[in-house]
């Protein structure tokens, strides 16, 4: 079991707005039983389904009051629904946080920071280990005027040399996909509290379930709720969590109408607006819902996952016709340790190198159990070859530089028996 950081206690807020960031219950209690802290109609354990996308109300004055802020309630359902809420206060829990946004994927939740509180001339600390899609959004950010310098994010000291006067936010993910490079969150944490700078972290290849973000001083947390949240690969859907933990005022990009709200909910009030009304990237009520029954057993996947990601990664490791395995559950890893430190386990995501003279499509092909496509954190094992696919478009010469040589797979571990995939990877190796 990995030791856990100790906790950053959030500031000292008003109860009203601590309801979410304590919890009597254990992590799967609590989600379990999250719709009921409500009331639904008929007694249901779920919140259903609402379909509306208009509310009406019997006094008008009362629709120009929640328009006006001056009282709850929900407006149109681009902005808010009764079903989307109750996922947003889940995740919320899920995280230790003070709010929630959900949006219709993750990468519109990612979209939405840039959205929602980045302008022309901004400069951007990202991780130079993401995501394909995400490296792909901050260059088109960079052409749209913002600035965006790509650093080695395992080590704190890059980070610290790249930020400028102009710095608004630092963007990493915890574990890179698909290397598995682990940043030197806490230490980022500590530097951009320091610096009064918004610290943002994609939770995504751990889940809120084996590391919260919060922890280590992240001030907005992302998560592809389309991923081990959900689960199931029948939902697409993302969410910004604010951990209260970041101190607004010192944001230079919040708008005055939006400082009507206490000054926690700043970030998120303008990014309601600015990236959710605006922008229009909202989750429908009905992938809100796959999702929120997914999330009651996001605990019990990911202790399944990362057990049998790890017995998998050991086997491969160990036979002579791979070339190199990343998981940062291996000792091997070049942060192993930094991960045990940080992570409740290293999650379910890996990828491994095979020898020169073994064709990696060929090897794909003798596969029984896990499918050949491209989705993570889902109930099956899926593998994909990375630099002939998702990472094609970034050219020979950039994937060089992130490390992904041409034979790289990744894997996404699923919850089938340990011993079956364990199995299914060496046969086909066998072959």
């Amino acid at each position: 079991m990995a030791r856990c950081l100790p906790t950053l206690r959030a500031p000292k807020l008003p109860d009203k707005y601590r309801s979410n960031m304590t919890q009597k219950y254990g992590f799967t209690t609590t989600i379990l039983h999250s719709d009921r802290q409500k009331p639904i109609e008929h007694g249901a354990p779920h919140k259903p389904i609402h379909t509306s996308v208009t509310w009406g109300y019997s006094d008008a004055r009362q629709l120009a009051d929640v328009f006006q802020g001056k009282q709850s309630g929900y407006r149109y359902g681009r902005q808010g629904n009764p079903t989307v809420a109750a996922l947003e206060d889940k995740v919320t829990k899920m995280e230790g946080g003070l709010a929630t946004i959900c949006f219709a994927s993750g990468m519109a939740a990612i979209g939405a920071v840039i959205q929602g509180l980045l302008r022309e001339g901004d400069h951007v600390v990202s991780s130079a280990f993401l995501f394909g899609n995400t490296a792909s959004m901050w260059q088109t950010y960079g052409g749209q005027g913002g600035k965006v310098t790509m650093v080695d994010a395992t080590d704190v000291a890059q980070v610290e040399a790249a930020l400028t006067p102009a710095t608004r936010v630092v963007f990493v993910e915890t574990i890179a996909n698909p290397r598995t490079q682990v940043a030197d969150l806490k230490r980022i944490g500590e530097l951009c509290q320091a610096r009064g700078i918004l610290f943002v972290v994609d939770n995504t290849m751990t889940s809120p379930y084996l590391f919260q973000p919060r922890l280590v001083g992240a001030g907005l947390v992302i998560n592809s709720l389309t991923k081990s949240i959900g689960g199931h690969g029948n939902a697409l859907g993302g969410a910004v969590t604010d951990t209260g933990l970041f101190d607004w005022s010192r944001f230079p990009n919040i708008l005055d109408g939006y400082k009507r709200n206490p000054q926690p909910q700043w970030g998120l009030a303008q990014m309601r607006a600015k990236s959710l009304r605006d922008f229009g990237a909202s989750l429908g009520p009905e992938a809100a819902h796959h999702i929120a029954v997914g999330a009651e057993t996001i605990a019990l996947r990911m202790e399944r996952s990362s057990a049998s990601a790890l017995a998998v990664a050991q086997m491969l490791e160990a036979d002579p016709r791979v070339a190199a395995v990343h998981y940062p559950g291996l000792a091997s890893h070049p942060q192993h340790a930094l991960a045990a430190d940080l992570f409740r386990s290293n999650g379910y995501l890996f990828s491994f190198e095979l020898k020169q003279d073994i064709d990696c499509f060929d090897y794909l092909n003798r596969l029984k159990l896990a499918i050949s496509g491209t989705h993570l954190g889902d109930n099956r094992t899926l593998v994909i070859a990375v630099a002939h696919t998702i990472f094609y478009e970034m050219g020979a010469e950039r994937r060089a530089a992130m490390g992904i040589s041409e034979s790289l797979i990744r894997v996404s571990v699923g919850i089938e028996d340990t011993a079956d995939l364990v199995e299914d990877f060496r046969q086909a190796l066998q072959a």
